[in-house]
């Protein structure tokens, strides 16, 4: 159902199949790369988008230099595709490269796209993806009826077509056009809008198109949630073409996707924050260690070494806006049963959740585990923006205590669940 993702605000949705299988339940892996772990940047960190490349995972996105007060498109990388990404520093070559996308083409050559203030560039990237191939710039801007910002490359039927939001007649709001090609680079040619101004849509529009399981997808923004032009959130409809391979004009729909087979619903969201890698995504560390010699974790390894008072892990959780979740740890403890303290922004959470008076020396038991399980931490409340949960030992663990991640729900999941 529209919007796809309702729990958090996002916009310009760059797609990939690397995720949901049904379309309607969703993973959000939190906070994948912030601006304070980027040296060479001050500000921004828009439209990102990424590719699996030479067995890592590549993300792309603009920011502004400190140096030049431009905005280059940096690139960051991570072993799984959910990150969090770790910055490698901007592609060499490419000014005023806001809005950026990636695509590889069938024989395994990489280009990027950008574009911003009317103007769209590509190139192709060299083989490490850090630079552009020089002599390879191209600027498609008159090539592009409307062109404002945002192109999006994708192939069908041995056709490029690439998508972007433009301005007709150089008036706000921006209209979804699209232009076709028999090269990544051009020549292109303008073929149309594919979505239209719609009731409800922010000032703004970003997209991508994407194939799964043998139907096509948009991706888009809107401000459906809030009516608020700077609150969007992710949209997605069917996309078609016609026997001459134009698309088919959208009208975005409240009932929204389901892929093949599935029935479309309300859709479903779960936060998964992995504890290993807290402090890439705005979270903390405090005195544990990474390990990986226990299968079964669900990300790049997990948390222990929690032996001493006061040790443990923090993660970031986002939430659009005020809501109530349920909480879970996935932990083991393979030699006794531990005690730990949960603590959600400055609220220590009890053993029974309805006693009102706050008693700081109550601790949540998590029962002997020598396999992963979930610790069941019942309701908690998320302010809208970041929120942080920590959990570590109050005496220090005498149970080989470990762990993996924090799992939330909304409670409007756990309602519509039946």
């Amino acid at each position: 159902m529209n919007p796809i993702i309702p729990t958090v605000f996002s916009a310009d949705p760059s797609v990939h199949v690397f995720s949901s299988t049904d379309m309607v339940h969703w993973t959000d892996y939190g906070s994948v790369l912030h601006l304070k772990d980027v040296s060479w940047a001050i500000s921004h960190m828009w439209a990102i988008d990424a590719v699996k490349w030479n067995g890592l995972y590549y993300m792309v996105y603009c920011a502004i230099e400190k140096n030049s007060g431009m905005f280059k498109t940096g690139l960051a990388t991570s072993p799984l595709p959910e990150g969090p990404f770790q910055d490698i520093g901007f592609i060499e070559g490419v000014d005023n490269g806001q809005d950026p996308a990636l695509f590889v083409d069938e024989d395994g050559t990489p280009y990027l796209f950008w574009g911003q203030l009317g103007v769209c560039f590509g190139c192709r990237l060299t083989d490490d993806l850090r630079s552009a191939v020089r002599g390879t710039i191209v600027d498609l801007t008159k090539q592009l009826t409307w062109v404002f910002e945002g192109p999006c490359v994708h192939k069908f039927r041995g056709k490029y077509y690439l998508s972007y939001p433009g301005l007709y007649q150089n008036n706000w709001p921006e209209i979804m056009y699209y232009a076709t090609a028999d090269h990544p680079l051009g020549p292109y040619s303008f073929r149309g809008e594919y979505i239209p101004f719609f009731e409800g849509q922010a000032g703004t529009n970003h997209g991508s198109i994407v194939e799964y399981q043998g139907r096509w997808y948009a991706f888009y923004h809107s401000m459906w949630e809030t009516g608020i032009s700077e609150c969007r959130s992710l949209m997605c409809d069917y996309l078609e073409y016609d026997e001459e391979g134009r698309i088919k004009p959208i009208i975005p729909s409240r009932i929204g996707v389901a892929a093949p087979g599935c029935k479309s619903g309300i859709s479903r969201v779960t936060l998964m924050l992995g504890a290993e890698t807290a402090p890439l995504a705005c979270g903390t560390h405090h005195g544990v260690l990474v390990e990986t010699t226990n299968p079964g974790y669900t990300g790049r390894g997990y948390v222990t070494g929690m032996e001493k008072k006061y040790t443990g892990v923090t993660v970031m959780a986002q939430s659009g806006r005020d809501m109530d979740y349920r909480l879970r740890i996935r932990y083991c403890a393979p030699e006794a049963a531990e005690k730990l303290k949960v603590m959600v922004n400055t609220t220590t959470l009890l053993e029974d959740a309805r006693e009102q008076t706050p008693r700081w020396d109550k601790h949540i038991p998590a029962p002997q585990a020598s396999e992963w399980t979930e610790l069941d931490c019942g309701i908690i409340s998320l302010k809208a923006g970041d929120n942080h949960i920590k959990a570590y030992t109050w005496d220090g663990s005498v149970g080989g205590l470990a762990i993996d991640c924090f799992l939330l729900d909304p409670l409007e999941n756990c309602e519509v669940a039946d």
